[in-house]
């Protein structure tokens, strides 16, 4: 068995150690004897057909113009993997951009790949510190948010989660992230994937599933660590 994640933007979507997400995922797989293959995309570079977790991290207001018109033309492509049920997590700027749209603090509109129905406005202040949440079908998570963006969520789209502490995804509405199919986008860096183990299996499951057609039980391992990284998050003040 062998599985495709394909990382969108590394060079320009990496802050607050996004890329670990990656790695954690990939590290997971190998524990279980599962292949992996990282397909790396930067703007010009072709979407392949065999794409089984797609990932993309948060970046600067001046990163997410930079892909800006990439992110366009691939976006068709993206939409349909989406629909088909590949497992997708966004964080931060790109899932700013897989929305409809973000508009920054002077003004400027960078349109996004439409596949999330969201929109984005730059707000006066940032939000910044711990956060932690209530997700819908993976427990407590853990993570940490700096961002600017105040995002709405539109019909199309559910909730991650209701948030516990920290602001989420515009301060006041008490939601984070959203989920259409199996793309989920989220605010919370940290990386979020190595604190929340079960979240990461999530989507070394269903791109198992969406590969092979068939259910899946992942081979349990040892989260003890991670749990003790978990907890420890917990405690964490704002």
């Amino acid at each position: 068995m062998k599985l495709n994640i394909l990382h969108l933007y590394p060079e320009e979507m990496n802050l607050y150690g996004d890329h670990g997400n990656v790695l954690a995922i990939k590290r997971r797989c190998e524990w279980r004897d599962i292949e992996v293959n990282i397909i790396e995309h930067e703007p010009g570079d072709k979407i392949p057909n065999n794409v089984d977790i797609i990932f993309g991290g948060g970046g600067q207001d001046s990163g997410q113009g930079k892909i800006e018109e990439d992110l366009q033309k691939i976006a068709p492509k993206l939409q349909e993997l989406i629909e088909d049920g590949v497992p997708c997590l966004v964080i931060c700027g790109l899932y700013q951009l897989f929305g409809k749209y973000f508009k920054t603090s002077d003004g400027q509109k960078i349109k996004g790949a439409g596949i999330l129905d969201i929109t984005t406005n730059a707000g006066p202040t940032r939000l910044i510190g711990n956060i932690s949440i209530n997700s819908y079908g993976f427990g407590k998570i853990v993570g940490y948010e700096n961002h600017s963006g105040l995002t709405s969520l539109g019909p199309k789209v559910k909730a991650f989660g209701e948030v516990v502490m920290g602001a989420g995804n515009n301060g006041e509405d008490q939601t984070e992230g959203c989920r259409y199919k199996n793309c989920i986008g989220t605010y919370l860096h940290g990386p979020i994937l190595p604190k929340n183990p079960k979240f990461t299996d999530f989507f070394i499951a269903e791109a198992i599933k969406h590969k092979t057609g068939e259910e899946v039980s992942l081979k349990p391992l040892d989260d003890e660590i991670e749990r003790q990284a978990h907890a420890v998050a917990m405690t964490r003040p704002r």
